[in-house]
């Protein structure tokens, strides 16, 4: 008889889907020439992200990096399609992967964005503090090649969960909105009180005064 277990917390569920709206917001506002709702979305990106590692820390056990972190032969034997069936619970080998490069290269796009400049009309509130050159490189990379990499990893990101959930018959989606998942045996659940939830608060709201001191450490 399956079992149902939490596994993703419910401060992890609310940050997938505002990470989604972030990333829709952030992309819609740059084609459109929004520049300040791009600079806010960028703002409350940085902030979501930063809270996303320390809730890779302090979080509910499936939503800890120690959790997905797979040795390369895992990963080898699961794409010879010899994984372990524990793979199944949390993220998988692959997914894990997904979800290391989205986190590294938002961050690197954030972070790029904030001493970035168009040359026009727009710059990013850090770039008088570092070298012109810095600032070139950075713009190159924010405009020419950060957006269409994360645009192509959303793209096979999408394409993974639409193919585990029709050509695995594996649906990833609802478990990430309900938070529970049906498995073969109990394994142990994370942890989603209230308690916890009160912790994940306390710890964006940190992440968002942390984003807030460094806009006001950089000045006008």
């Amino acid at each position: 008889m399956p079992h149902r277990v939490r596994i993703w917390d419910l401060p992890t569920r609310l940050f997938h889907g505002l990470l989604a709206l972030c990333v829709i917001g952030l992309v819609v506002s740059a084609k459109l020439g929004l520049m300040d709702w791009h600079f806010r979305l960028g703002y409350a990106m940085l902030t979501l992200l930063l809270f996303r590692l320390l809730w890779g820390l302090l979080g509910g056990r499936w939503s800890r990096f120690a959790s997905f972190v797979y040795a390369p032969a895992s990963l080898w034997r699961y794409l010879r399609g010899q994984g372990d069936p524990a793979h199944a619970i949390g993220h998988s080998p692959t997914g894990a992967l997904s979800v290391f490069a989205l986190l590294g290269l938002l961050l690197a796009q954030v972070a790029t964005g904030l001493v970035s400049d168009d040359e026009i009309a727009s710059a990013g509130p850090l770039t008088h503090l570092v070298p012109g050159a810095w600032v070139s490189a950075a713009s190159w990379y924010h405009r020419a090649v950060g957006q269409w990499v994360l645009i192509g990893l959303v793209g096979l990101h999408i394409a993974a969960v639409l193919w585990y959930l029709w050509g695995r018959g594996q649906n990833l989606i609802l478990p990430m909105v309900s938070g529970d998942k049906l498995l073969p045996e109990t394994v142990e659940a994370a942890r989603d009180d209230v308690r916890s939830r009160l912790l994940a608060l306390v710890l964006l709201l940190l992440c968002a005064l942390a984003v807030a001191a460094l806009l006001r450490y950089a000045g006008p």
